[in-house]
């Protein structure tokens, strides 16, 4: 049975990925939530009091428990709520869709960074960034999603961040990150991301993210 609403809580950003995940998994779990949007330049007493180490977002309250980071958040939505798993049920396909969320989140959002500042040189940030992404394109080759038939944890984590962040960054750059020539099969799965209602309900607007982006890569830029 689903938690009344006010028993679920998510602190979010509209354009932080990180959250975004997190309500991909709530709206496939079927899990009736009150989001509370968060200026992260201006950061509430609330923010500050549930995450005080961090001070960021997701911050999840869940009947008065308090859960930080989107990768533990996405594991305790799947265990608290078990229908429609996000996660594998085979420990090795469980450990490999952690160990690639990992990767994505700590190699290829890093690289945006990189892409900004430009510290090797334009060409070789891009194709540092796209050496890991192409380890993404052969995990999905041959399946519709990352978790097979149906999106898992690993299709919210990268798609929270590759298709509808990064490239949107790269494309206010004037850059094709992951042009369909290269990357035909994350291509073909960002499509199927698109058809699903839970995923383009998370979406920010395009061009708003990208507006986004530009600033916050000036910010980047001006550190």
């Amino acid at each position: 049975m689903a938690d009344r609403e006010e028993d679920v809580k998510l602190l979010g950003f509209w354009a932080s990925p990180f959250s975004r995940r997190v309500e991909m998994a709530l709206k496939l779990k079927g899990v009736p939530y009150e989001y509370l949007e968060q200026d992260l330049m201006n950061k509430s007493d609330l923010l500050l009091e549930l995450n005080p180490v961090y001070k960021k977002v997701p911050v999840l309250v869940h009947k008065g428990k308090i859960l930080l980071e989107s990768h533990l958040i996405l594991e305790y939505i799947d265990q608290t709520w078990t229908n429609n798993p996000i996660l594998p049920r085979d420990p090795y396909e469980k450990a490999m869709a952690l160990f690639w969320a990992k990767v994505v989140d700590e190699q290829v959002t890093s690289r945006l960074i990189s892409l900004v500042k430009a510290e090797k040189g334009l060409e070789v940030a891009i194709e540092e960034a796209r050496e890991h992404i192409t380890f993404l394109e052969k995990e999905v080759t041959g399946k519709d999603f990352f978790g097979g038939k149906t999106i898992g944890f690993l299709d919210m984590v990268a798609g929270s961040v590759i298709p509808f962040c990064l490239a949107r960054a790269w494309e206010g750059m004037g850059i094709d990150m992951i042009p369909e020539e290269k990357f035909p099969e994350l291509n073909r799965w960002i499509k199927k991301l698109n058809d699903l209602e839970i995923v383009r309900e998370c979406i920010p607007p395009r061009e708003k993210q990208i507006d986004h982006m530009k600033k916050v890569a000036e910010r980047i830029k001006s550190a």
